[in-house]
C-alpha cells in the first residue's frame, strides 16, 4: 500500500491518498489430483481444487484453489471430473492426474503443515493448461527455487 504520508484515515474506499501496488504474480503448474463442489450458485460443479508438482514419478500436494475460471471453464472441469474420478472421499473426488493449471500466487513461505513443506498466499487458478500434459509440469525442486528466491 503506498499512501501520502500526511493523508489522514478513510473508512471505505477513498481514492487519491492511498494507493494499492500490486506486482506481478508468480506462478507454477501444476496438475490437479482432488475436486470438490464449490458453494452457493457454484454448488452443483467443481471449482475447489487441490494440485500437486512432480517429485520424480510422484505428485505432491502443495495448493489449493477455487477462483480465477470462467463458469463455461468450471461446466466443462465438472463433466471431465464426473468421467475421470478415480476415488471419492466424503465430498472430494480424486481424480485422474492429467488437467494441468497455471496457478499464480503472491508470496510463499515454508510450512510444517504442508506435505510438500511449502505455503502459497493468496493461490488462484490463473488458466486452464489445455496445451500441457501432467509430464511437463512443474516440479517440487523448482517451487523450492521459489521458495529460495521469494520466500
Amino acid at each position: 500500500m503506498l499512501k501520502r504520508a500526511a493523508s489522514p484515515y478513510h473508512a471505505g474506499r477513498k481514492r487519491g491518498d492511498w494507493w494499492k501496488w500490486k506486482l506481478e504474480p508468480l506462478t507454477v503448474d501444476a496438475v490437479m489430483i482432488y475436486a470438490q463442489s464449490g458453494h452457493g450458485r457454484r454448488a452443483n460443479l467443481f471449482t475447489d481444487f487441490t494440485f500437486a508438482v512432480r517429485d520424480g514419478d510422484d505428485l505432491v500436494p502443495f495448493a489449493k484453489a477455487y477462483s480465477g475460471l470462467t463458469d463455461a471453464e468450471f461446466v466443462r472441469i465438472t463433466q471431465w471430473v464426473r468421467k475421470n474420478t478415480l476415488q471419492r472421499f466424503g465430498p472430494v473426488r480424486q481424480v485422474k492426474p492429467e488437467l494441468v493449471f497455471e496457478i499464480a500466487f503472491e508470496g510463499i513461505q515454508e510450512s510444517p503443515r504442508h506435505k510438500s513443506g511449502i505455503a502459497l498466499r493468496f493461490p488462484r487458478m490463473a488458466r486452464w493448461r489445455q496445451d500441457k500434459p501432467a509430464a511437463e509440469a512443474n516440479t517440487l525442486a523448482e517451487l523450492r527455487e521459489l521458495l529460495r528466491l521469494y520466500g
